[in-house]
């Protein structure tokens, strides 16, 4: 067990606070704390980014056992103290002797950690996303947020561009990096353990991407192929674009467009290092949809969604969402449905994808479209992939064809 170094905690408790006081997102602020620590080493830089992790997914549950619910009061940094003091407990720390600390109430912790608690407080929800879910996913959604709360693990997918699976293992292996293969998947690998992979050369070589294995799932289904045009609308950071170049052999044409041209930039050095040679991008406007107009073989709309099934990943989102972000993020994807899919020329075909669980997401924006648009287009194959089930992120993806 790592000692608790005073200076350690003090940045925990500021990351902490940061989080949820402000806008940022928890990688960001993870990600700004590293570079102004320099002399932290890379077993200081885990404590700080696992425990950060923690207190942040177990948020509300850690407060009620301190003697709070944090989801009904105005935090102030006091209260990240209180359950900073709560982690440790629960977690085998003795708590240190620190002014901040005095007030802590540990005998009152002991009585609360015996009591039945609420899913929703047992599995550290906002009351409103807890009766959200159960009213879109049923009863299954308490064994779904329970496996949510797991930390999630890491997947690679190879860069067929420039290894095989094979190839990648073994040189993996040199440098001390041990993967698992994937059933099911040709070109996924499971991270034993955890290992900065930046550094490693197989990583500098390109010969693969961090990519979850779920998220791995939605570019096959597009059936790109080689000499077509391809068009990744969403596109973000570009880890399906790339998995597509990868499918495509290289051959062909691929567009990524976005809203964000700082991502598209990013995605092109990506794109380099992986030996990607067929992506151009394209910012997102109205010109630029309408020069696309039945261009299209393929289009992959991932679009913007909730992220209700990474909370593995990213636990601050169940604190910064809300409904009425969830309902502006509904009418969105019907408007990006509707107005993208006009890029597929006759023939061709177009997958719908979100990393939510939801169905108001997912197969209801499908079958609003398809009962407006069933002349034109049909259903031809869906995905539902749920944490609890498969182990891997939760993802929904549907593939529909314009018929000719």
């Amino acid at each position: 067990m790592l000692k608790l170094h005073r200076h350690l905690v003090d940045n925990i408790v500021h990351i902490v606070e940061e989080i949820f006081t402000t806008s940022l997102h928890a990688d960001k602020v993870l990600e700004c704390a590293f570079k102004s620590q320099k002399k932290w080493g890379a077993r200081d830089r885990r404590f700080v980014a696992e425990s950060t992790y923690e207190i942040v997914r177990w948020w509300r549950y850690f407060g009620v056992l301190a003697g709070f619910d944090p989801t009904e009061i105005e935090i102030t940094r006091d209260h990240v103290w209180q359950i900073w003091a709560a982690w440790c407990l629960k977690t085998y720390h003795e708590i240190p002797e620190w002014a901040e600390l005095k007030s802590f109430d540990r005998a009152g912790f002991e009585e609360r950690r015996r009591r039945e608690y609420p899913v929703a407080i047992r599995e550290s929800v906002p009351q409103w996303l807890y009766d959200y879910g159960r009213e879109q996913v049923g009863p299954e959604w308490d064994a779904m947020l329970k496996s949510l709360n797991q930390p999630a693990e890491v997947f690679l997918r190879v860069n067929t561009l420039r290894a095989t699976r094979e190839e990648l293992i073994r040189k993996l292996q040199i440098e001390n990096v041990h993967v698992v293969e994937v059933d099911g998947l040709p070109t996924a690998l499971r991270l034993a353990e955890r290992k900065n992979l930046a550094t490693t050369e197989a990583f500098k070589q390109g010969l693969f991407e961090v990519q979850d294995a779920a998220s791995q799932m939605v570019a096959p289904l597009l059936k790109p192929e080689s000499n077509t045009t391809v068009i990744d609308a969403c596109a973000g950071g570009g880890g399906k674009t790339l998995h597509l170049a990868a499918l495509m052999k290289n051959r062909g044409r691929l567009v990524a467009m976005d809203v964000n041209e700082g991502k598209l930039s990013k995605l092109l050095e990506r794109a380099e290092r992986n030996g990607v040679k067929v992506v151009s991008t394209q910012p997102i406007s109205p010109e630029a949809l309408e020069s696309f107009v039945g261009k299209a073989d393929r289009l992959l709309l991932d679009v913007p969604c909730s992220g209700l099934g990474v909370l593995r990943r990213n636990p601050d989102t169940k604190w910064k969402l809300s409904l009425t972000e969830v309902q502006r993020l509904q009418k969105l994807q019907a408007e990006i449905l509707e107005n993208y899919s006009r890029m597929v020329k006759p023939g061709g075909m177009m997958v719908y994808a979100t990393c939510s669980v939801m169905p108001a997401e997912n197969e209801r924006q499908v079958q609003a479209f398809l009962a407006k648009h069933g002349q034109d287009w049909k259903l031809a194959e869906e995905i539902h992939l749920a944490p609890q089930k498969q182990g891997f992120d939760g993802f929904y993806g549907a593939s529909l064809e314009r018929k000719a």
